[in-house]
């Protein structure tokens, strides 16, 4: 059911009273005035009260602030077709079977509830497998339809829903969720969720959330806007339970049973994402539309016999951190990290012989006549990577200049009882059965003091909630660290 257009110069006081809620007479006269100046300006449907409201609350009614935020998100939604991602948006199985998120009934108040079991979700597994560009596709699909859900539940209770109540559920939150390319993403997402849906969320009950979590309050938190912010409600252990807890915002009958309650929850259980399902070529296209997510935060590459994946890091400062993070998809390799003071040239590497491909992307940056100890030198002792692994790690550097990051296909020696030809056989074997390795890899370079704030924010996981936003302190860091998760 529609609500029927009031009048341009006033608002029916029933029409505010049914759909709007409680307005002041300036508060009315902001919205009166914004949507007029929409219709005599916007080229396009002009959007419902109730949404033009949410930009006027977020920037306290400064009318040429919501203004400027409000026709921002209008272009972006145009731009990128959100008017209709829930007619064209379908998650790919995978998202369906390991992201655990789902609608789950109504809170107290009326509004929609969205049940996130976070701590049970493998996000770096999901970035890896779909790319960015999906789940933030998924996440305004969700919004979207939360939105969709705040006006059924207008009609149903007879007052106005203009939000919806998120509950997360951290209980398995640990330091695989905390890496930093999948933090980054996180930033991302909130940015334009921010930008785009403000006064959407209600409430968040955050529950079991363990020690670990104040290093992701920590660095998420400053993104969160004010007014977001102060809408949050955390609860470790099992402070959820009881008086002041769920009960006091969801009816006992709809709390999850995975919480103590006894209604049964469809929303995904998760587990870990098989790493046979991470993407090792281009990101799929998604559809027709353009691209919400521009930059791709993992690169792959194939590497081949004889040529080797390298990258380099600009290092302007003697002392910043270099860190990486990538999976060997198929295949061993060796990893190396080299410091030159020359400028590499890139070179790609094409493979030779009859399965030569197109989609070789090998980039060699080490030159063929270049002399180790003499143009370049080694910084970091050579890891072997086996099939399946996932290698984390970082470095701090003592010199300005190029830092080169090396993939190279492993070639194991030959055991001392082995025979010239028996090795040959071996070689030639290992050539045609392991023709190509795979590695998917992220890197970054961060000022010393950024990487050691990082470092005290994960040292301090055991301080009390008290201190969840608290300052940061650089503390004592290694020259450098090198972490493997097997």
């Amino acid at each position: 059911m529609e609500a029927s257009t009031p009048d341009a110069d006033k608002l029916d006081a029933d029409y505010i009273e049914r759909y709007l809620g409680q307005l002041t007479p300036m508060q009315e006269s902001c919205l009166i005035r914004l949507r007029q100046w929409l219709q005599e300006t916007h080229k396009g449907k002009i959007p419902k009260d109730e949404h033009i409201l949410r930009f006027l609350r977020a920037r306290d009614f400064n009318i040429d602030k919501a203004r400027e935020m409000l026709c921002q998100s209008l272009t972006w939604r145009k731009q990128y077709q959100v008017d209709y991602i829930l007619e064209t948006w379908r998650p790919p199985p995978l998202l369906e079977e390991y992201y655990t998120g789902g609608w789950h009934y109504h809170d107290k108040d009326g509004r929609p509830l969205y049940i996130l079991r976070l701590g049970q979700m493998d996000t770096k597994g999901l970035v890896k497998a779909l790319g960015e560009e999906s789940l933030l596709r998924h996440v305004l699909s969700i919004n979207e339809e939360g939105q969709k859900r705040c006006e059924e539940n207008t009609n149903l209770f007879g007052r106005p829903i203009t939000s919806w109540t998120c509950l997360v559920d951290l209980e398995g939150l640990n330091m695989r969720h905390l890496w930093r390319p999948g933090v980054k993403a996180l930033l991302k997402i909130i940015e334009v969720v921010e930008d785009n849906y403000p006064e959407t969320l209600g409430r968040l009950l955050i529950v079991r959330a363990p020690r670990v979590f104040p290093v992701l309050w920590t660095l998420v938190s400053p993104f969160i806007n004010e007014n977001t912010r102060q809408k949050f409600l955390i609860y470790s252990g099992n402070n959820y339970q009881g008086p002041g807890g769920l009960v006091d915002y969801l009816d006992k009958d709809i709390i999850p049973d995975f919480l103590g309650g006894e209604c049964v929850c469809n929303v995904p259980e998760g587990g870990l994402v098989p790493k046979s399902l991470y993407q090792t070529d281009e990101e799929p296209e998604i559809s027709d539309h353009i691209r919400l997510w521009t930059e791709t935060i993992y690169q792959s590459a194939n590497i081949f016999k004889g040529a080797p994946h390298e990258v380099v890091a600009e290092i302007l400062e003697g002392e910043s951190v270099v860190t990486w993070d990538f999976d060997i998809l198929k295949g061993d390799v060796v990893f190396s990290l080299f410091h030159s003071k020359r400028a590499p040239e890139t070179s790609r590497k094409e493979p030779a012989g009859p399965n030569s491909t197109a989609a070789a992307d090998s980039v060699q940056l080490i030159g063929k006549s270049w002399v180790l100890g003499v143009d370049y030198s080694r910084v970091e002792s050579p890891l072997v990577c086996r099939e399946g692994e996932s290698i984390q790690g970082s470095h701090v550097t003592r010199w300005p200049g190029f830092y080169i990051l090396q993939w190279k296909m492993h070639s194991p020696s030959p055991s001392a009882g082995t025979s010239l030809s028996r090795v040959d056989d071996v070689l030639a074997t290992l050539q045609v059965s392991n023709h190509k390795c795979k590695v998917m890899y992220y890197h970054e370079v961060l000022a010393s003091k950024d990487f050691r704030g990082s470092m005290t924010s994960l040292e301090s996981c055991n301080s009390g909630f008290s201190q969840l936003s608290g300052a940061t302190t650089s503390s004592n860091q290694s020259q450098s660290s090198s972490l493997v998760s097997r």
